[in-house]
Order: C-alpha cells, then sequence, then structure tokens
C-alpha cells in the first residue's frame, strides 16, 4: 500500500479520562502555588451550556462541516476539566489545555474585529428593538435581532473569522485542544454575556451609551407625531365607567 504525504507514521496516545483530570488538578494547583492565576473552565451540569448565549455560541460552531470531525473529542476535554485556564480580551482568547503531558498545551484563538459600520447597523436594529440590556443578556429578544447575530454576516464568527494555534504536535488545521477551548468560551458566555462583546471587539459601555441615546434621539423626532393610544381628557369618563 502506498503511503501517503500526511501519514507520519506517528500516533498519538488517549489518555484516560481519570488520569486526565488528574493530571489537571495537579497543574493549577502547582500553578496557583506559583502565584498565578488560573481560570479554569468548569462544566457544572449535564448539558454543556445552559443559556442562549452559550447555546448560540456552540450551535454557531457546530454547523461549520470544516470543524466536526474534532469537535467530539473537544466536548470531551472541556467535560473532563482538561482546559485548565481560558481567558478572554478584545478579539483573543489564550488558554492553557491539559493533554497526555504533564505541562499543558497553550492555545491561541483570535477572532477579527467587527468594522466600523458593522457595529453602527447593530446599534441602530438593537436601539429600535431592545427593551434594555438586562433582556438582551437573558436573550429575550426578537426573532429579526437572533438573525443578527446567528444570520449570515452576523455578530457570531465565521470560519475564516476565527484563527487559532496550539502548542501541541498534532498537525490538524484543529486539534481537540483548540476544539475544547472554543466549547469553553460557550460556557465563558454561559457565566457573563458581556464577554461576547469583548471578546467581538465591542466596548460595551459605548455600545449601550450610543444605543441609548439613538432611542432617545427617535423618540424625541416623533414627539409631536399625534398617537391613537393617548387617552385624551373627555374619554376618561367612558373609559374608566365614571359619571360626571
Amino acid at each position: 500500500m502506498s503511503k501517503s504525504y500526511w501519514d507520519t507514521g506517528t500516533k498519538y496516545s488517549q489518555i484516560e479520562p481519570e488520569q486526565l483530570l488528574k493530571n489537571a488538578v495537579q497543574t493549577i494547583r502547582k500553578e496557583r502555588s506559583k502565584g498565578k492565576i488560573m481560570e479554569p473552565v468548569i462544566v457544572k451540569k449535564q448539558k454543556l451550556v445552559q443559556s442562549w448565549w452559550g447555546q448560540a455560541w456552540c450551535d454557531n460552531l457546530e454547523q461549520y462541516a470544516d470543524y466536526e470531525s474534532r469537535l467530539e473529542r473537544g466536548r470531551r476535554y472541556v467535560r473532563t476539566g482538561a482546559v485548565v485556564d481560558l481567558k478572554i480580551q478584545k478579539g483573543k482568547v489564550s488558554a492553557r489545555v491539559q493533554g497526555t503531558r504533564r505541562t499543558p498545551y497553550k492555545v491561541e484563538i483570535r477572532i477579527s474585529p467587527l468594522s466600523e459600520d458593522r457595529c453602527q447597523e447593530i446599534i441602530s436594529l438593537c436601539g429600535r428593538r431592545i427593551d434594555n440590556l438586562e433582556q438582551l443578556l437573558k436573550g429575550n429578544f426578537p426573532e429579526e435581532l437572533k438573525e443578527l447575530f446567528l444570520g449570515k454576516k452576523g455578530l457570531f464568527p465565521e470560519p475564516r473569522e476565527i484563527s487559532f494555534s496550539c502548542s501541541c504536535p498534532d498537525w490538524a488545521l484543529m486539534c481537540k485542544h483548540v476544539a475544547a477551548v472554543l466549547y469553553g468560551i460557550g460556557i465563558r458566555f454561559d457565566e457573563n454575556p458581556l464577554l461576547f462583546f469583548e471578546l467581538r471587539g465591542i466596548d460595551v459601555e459605548r455600545f449601550i451609551d450610543v444605543t441609548i441615546a439613538n432611542r432617545v434621539e427617535s423618540m424625541l423626532e416623533h414627539a409631536d407625531v399625534q398617537s391613537d393610544r393617548i387617552i385624551v381628557g373627555e374619554n376618561w369618563a367612558e373609559l374608566f365607567g365614571l359619571e360626571l
């Protein structure tokens, strides 16, 4: 049988979940004893993610066939507790994932920032349709805004907007450690949806300020427009069944 160019002959052993978890706990203790801040990803329930934000991130990730072969291993790793550290910054995720060796692998994921025009379009749509930020963060917003986040050119990134690297020897475009971190990001969004805006390079405070300012401006523009929802004085008695 002819040998494939990609067949290096190297076989990577699969570590048992119990040993993987043991190594991860030892790593966290060791790093914390040195004064390093570790932020492990912890799956608290049977279901990987609970909130709309976490589920939407994972659903978006799983729709891309390019990632399919490695995602299952990534889910297994994140469930085991292998993601011993994960930090989200503007356009960047830095993580460390426990593998077969004692020293965890370093993973970095970068997300392309949104253009200013796209941000302004989102602010305009949100300002007209969202009653308050609390409802937005709960995932309770109109169907058309879900399309804004999940649809084509939505806020959730496409594969071409994601780049990643891992220090492990696996030559695959996406290794299981990267996949575990991608799921770990969804779990972080469960805990704090504002991190989604941080990752996409959106200044949340400015986003809120501009959205509110645009909404107030829109309301003032229509302040003189009569509405049939306004109760005029002559209708009060009839409305409340009063005899004057």
